[in-house]
């Protein structure tokens, strides 16, 4: 289930597989490799904004989404009701969610931009922009995927002892000064392990994208990631040993985040 479609993709990524599956194909060593790196038209921009949507969608995350666990984790009336209906966005498929953001930010019949003329504020394009078409999808992002941040930190606070926090309340800690130097410290494996799950699936992210941009991420290729540059490849133009090199190269850079974040975290916690 692992090993053949990886082994299988990198045996492709090494030849010029074009066209048609049973089309004669040859090794071309790393031509495929070269020219990727060399694509500064698509490839690394690509690779900027999968680097770029992946760390503000998952810092902003993380800080909402340890905002939300502290204020539900003591118990209140509603807790249920509350713990409930942040979960709904996890429930949705993204495609799903995609859909129902494009018809909520449709520039002319939007609900969106209908609230922003009520406001006096000006009305956006929002995925029809070329500038905002990125800072957009990684809203919704942060909207679908803030939910499992709390939930996972909440379900590590809730393992957390509470002597040390009592202590350095009786000492006189504020509660911005527990926090810091008592919460974080023994959350923080937790919040590691958290953000390294969804650093990794917001690298991945495809259908989002795919729903409300189409191929490409645009007409303009405003919201294109590795991930749909590949799909692009290997689906619009059939260049299969190319597209197979550029995930070998994204498969790379995954693994390179998740060994920083492992790393860092690792020095953090000593």
């Amino acid at each position: 289930m692992i090993i053949f479609p990886l082994v299988f993709t990198v045996n492709l990524s090494f030849t010029n597989a074009f066209g048609a599956v049973n089309a004669d194909e040859r090794y071309v060593g790393l031509l495929n490799f070269i020219d990727a790196i060399e694509d500064i038209r698509r490839f690394w921009p690509a690779v900027e904004r999968t680097i770029y949507f992946t760390v503000v969608a998952v810092v902003i995350e993380t800080i909402f989404g340890l905002a939300l666990a502290m204020l539900m984790r003591k118990a209140f009336r509603g807790n249920r009701i509350v713990r409930t209906v942040l979960v709904i966005p996890l429930l949705a498929t993204p495609v799903a969610v995609g859909i129902l953001w494009l018809l909520i930010l449709d520039p002319t019949n939007g609900i969106a931009n209908h609230l922003l003329s009520a406001a006096g504020l000006p009305r956006l394009e929002f995925l029809g922009s070329a500038s905002q078409s990125l800072p957009t999808l990684m809203g919704i992002d942060i909207w679908q995927w803030t939910p499992m941040m709390t939930l996972l930190t909440l379900a590590g606070l809730s393992t957390l002892p509470s002597e040390p926090e009592e202590a350095a309340q009786v000492d006189g800690a504020n509660a911005w000064q527990r926090l810091r130097h008592v919460v974080l410290p023994l959350l923080w494996p937790t919040l590691v392990a958290a953000i390294v799950l969804r650093s990794v699936d917001a690298l991945k992210t495809f259908d989002i994208i795919y729903a409300t941009k189409g191929p490409g991420g645009g007409s303009d290729f405003e919201a294109e990631t590795l991930n749909i540059y590949a799909y692009g490849l290997t689906f619009d133009y059939q260049e299969y040993g190319f597209a197979a090199a550029v995930l070998v190269l994204f498969t790379l850079v995954i693994v390179g985040v998740v060994v920083i974040l492992r790393r860092g975290g690792s020095r953090e916690a000593k």
